[in-house]
Parts: structure tokens; sequence; C-alpha cells
């Protein structure tokens, strides 16, 4: 049986978490495969802070009738709440105890994207992360179902406007070329099917919640990637998985998350897909069957996937002791680095990977780090926090490979750990 050494538990816990606190790395070390995947995935608190204040949507909708000025005021309003709702995320990523589901809760706001931006109402956006953070690590199938009747999924894809005699088709696209199948498996006529199963799906604005009105459905008979009748949205959904490319559609995208921006091979995918089928769409059952696989542990995969912003802003202030910048600030520079919580560049979310590095952004977070490093009052409390251990052992916490630049020849841990943070290596996980 394989027993992980420190490097193996940085490899586990960087990919898969938030971060990679010495205590939490220190603890699996030692485990086998299986039992340390056991204890990452084990549930853990997912509370999140006080939601704070936004306004009832009764009073914005008044706002924004009035005039001219008031749908301006109304637009100012719901812009200055829906930058609170980003730190109030910010702030949980920080802090939260389940960084695991935290971590899925984030992937899977890039899966199921919706913007503030086009539904304009932070309670609705609120509601919708807080079904992601519940089915995080539960059953996509489940989830997949929920999403469909999310109000901000149907503001965001125009599926509130998707009525009898004018169908709209946005929703129905997505949910296969997107959310379940990807392109190719799937043709115009499914879409055009699919949109009017789900005519008739809408949002009642003033109570945040799904409304069906049958009188805006199209019960007409529908053909349906080879099936036939009259049927609701919910049957188009439980039709489309029973398609064994589902399960492979996913676990391409958890490819992506958690091995490597190359191209699977095939023969994995199709194995990882039929595990998760098998298992009812069990997201635990997909997850750890990837954690454990040959494919995970390769040691050609290891520091080769960019961190993303939150990986690196959030990473590096749960990792290490350094002072906590402000929520705000914090989800400024989040912004600047490409990813604007709540905000996915467009219905793809964002692309990830090596994309998230350019010329710009590489600046800003090469002055982050800086500024985080830079010595300060501060610097007291992260020299007693940091472990008792070789400079080797450090260079293994910290970094997915030997790094890149010479290391300081003055002794000194401060000294170490800043030239670590600032290697380019550190960019990677």
């Amino acid at each position: 049986m394989v027993r992980l050494n420190f490097s193996d538990t940085r490899h586990l816990v960087a990919r898969t978490s938030l971060g990679a606190e010495w205590g939490g790395l220190k603890g699996l070390e030692g485990k086998s495969r299986a039992e340390a995947v056991n204890i990452l995935l084990k549930p853990a608190p997912m509370d999140t802070p006080p939601l704070p204040r936004l306004t009832p949507w009764s009073n914005v909708d008044r706002m924004r009738k009035k005039n001219g000025l008031g749908k301006k005021r109304a637009h100012k309003m719901m812009k200055d709440e829906g930058e609170r709702l980003k730190r109030w995320w910010m702030t949980h990523l920080l802090h939260t105890k389940a960084p695991v589901n935290e971590h899925m809760t984030l992937f899977w706001h890039n899966h199921f994207t919706s913007s503030l931006e086009k539904v304009e109402q932070p309670k609705l956006i609120y509601l919708q992360n807080q079904l992601l953070r519940k089915h995080a690590i539960g059953n996509f199938r489940a989830l997949i179902h929920a999403i469909a009747r999310d109000p901000a999924m149907l503001i965001y894809l125009d599926g509130s406007n998707n009525v009898k005699g004018s169908p709209n088709e946005n929703f129905a696209r997505e949910l296969m070329e997107l959310f379940t199948l990807g392109r190719g498996h799937y043709s115009e006529a499914d879409i055009k099917a699919a949109a009017l199963a789900f005519t008739g799906w809408g949002v009642d604005r003033n109570r945040g919640t799904f409304r069906y009105n049958p009188a805006e459905h199209d019960d007409r008979r529908i053909s349906f990637m080879g099936r036939n009748g009259s049927f609701t949205g919910d049957q188009i959904i439980d039709i489309i998985l029973e398609k064994p490319r589902v399960g492979e559609h996913i676990a391409e995208k958890f490819w992506k998350e958690f091995v490597s921006d190359n191209h699977p091979d095939p023969r994995v995918i199709r194995q990882w897909g039929a595990v998760f089928r098998k298992s009812n769409y069990n997201i635990k059952a997909l997850l750890s069957e990837i954690l454990n696989s040959d494919a995970f542990w390769d040691e050609k995969y290891r520091g080769t996937l960019t961190k993303s912003p939150i990986d690196l802003v959030v990473g590096t202030l749960r990792t290490l002791p350094y002072p906590k910048l402000s929520a705000k600030e914090l989800a400024h520079i989040s912004q600047l680095l490409g990813q604007d919580l709540f905000d996915p560049p467009t219905v793809k979310g964002w692309d990830g990977g090596k994309a998230w590095i350019d010329t710009q952004t590489l600046l800003v977070r090469t002055s982050l780090l800086n500024k985080l490093t830079r010595h300060s009052r501060a610097s007291g409390r992260v020299q007693a926090y940091l472990p008792k251990a070789t400079g080797n052992d450090v260079v293994d916490w910290l970094l997915p490979m030997p790094p890149l630049l010479p290391l300081p020849k003055t002794p000194g841990k401060l000294r170490m750990v800043r030239a670590l943070i600032l290697d380019p290596a550190f960019q990677l996980k």
C-alpha cells in the first residue's frame, strides 16, 4: 500500500482545497491514498457569514418604474449591493472550515454560470450560491434539477421568457452544450423540442422563488433524443441523464480542474464517466475515483496547473498568517486578476488554466505577493507560525516543484518564505 509523503499530501490538498495549511498537510502524511481522500471528503461545517443587507425587489422595482433617474438609482443600488455580496463570499472563502466543499462551490459557479450584471438582483445570486454550496459534493442529478428551477439561472438564460407561442431556446441549448453533454452530442431539433418542454417556467422576483404557469406551457407532443411524448422540463433532464456522455462530459471538466490542461486519455474519461453514472451521479464518488487514480498522482502532471486568482489570493492567506487585506480589497484584486466573483465573463465561465496569466495579470500577481511578504510589524507573527522544519521541508510545502530562481544565501525563514512566494513556481499547483 502506497503511503503519502509530505510532497504527496501537498499535491492532494493544493489541488482540492483553498491553499495548503501546514497542519492539514502533516495530518495526512503517512496515510494511504484512500485514507487521505476519505478524510479530505469528509463533511465539514458549511456555515456562511451573515448576509449583508439587501433591498427587497419590490422596492427596487418601484424605483425602476418611476422614471429614468429612478432606474439609474436602482441600477446603482443593485451594483453596490452586488459588490457587498462579492465581499461576503470573499470573507467566507478566507475563513471557511470546509475548503474542499467551497472549492467545489466555486467550480460549479463556473459550470452553472449566472452573473450579477444580467440578473440584477443580488438576493437571487446569493440563493443560487447557497444552492451550489448545498450540492457541491452531493448529487449531480439533484443539482441539475434544482439549477433548472433556480431563479437566477432562469433570468440569466432567459428561461423566464420561455412561453407558449414564443419559445426561447437559450436554457435548452446551454443545458445540453455546457451543463451535460457538450457540443456535438445533440441536434438543433433536440434544442427546439426541449425549449417547448420548459415553457411556463418562470420566476417570482419578489419572493425569490421558482414559478410555474401552466397557461404558458406548450404541452404538444415532441420528439426528443429518439423519445416521443408530451414532456415536462424534468423529464427532459432525466432523458439527458440516461446518456453515458453526461458522465464523460463532467469527467472531462474534472480532469481539467484537478489533473491537467492537457487532453485526457479517452479511456480514463470513459472509466470515470461510467463510475459517475453507476453511482447515480454521486459527485463525491466521482471525486474519490479521480483522487485515487494513477492519473491524478502521475508525476508528469504535478505543478502543471496555474493557480486561479482565488487560489492565489485566498490560498496564500489561508496558508500563511500574513496580515489579512480587507475583503473589499481582495475582491477587487481578484477582479483585476480576471476572476470577478459572481460575474463570469460569458455563459461559458472563466477559461482558466494558462488563460489566468497575461502580461497585465502577472504584474498584479507579483505586486500582491510583494505586498503580502514585505517586512512589517506582522513579521514576528509570521515567523512564530512557520514550522520548525528544514529549508527543504519549507520548499516542499510552498512549491509544487524545485524553485526556478536561486534561493537567498543569507539565513532566515522569513527571507526564505518570501523568496519562495515570489518564485514563478508559486504560481502553479
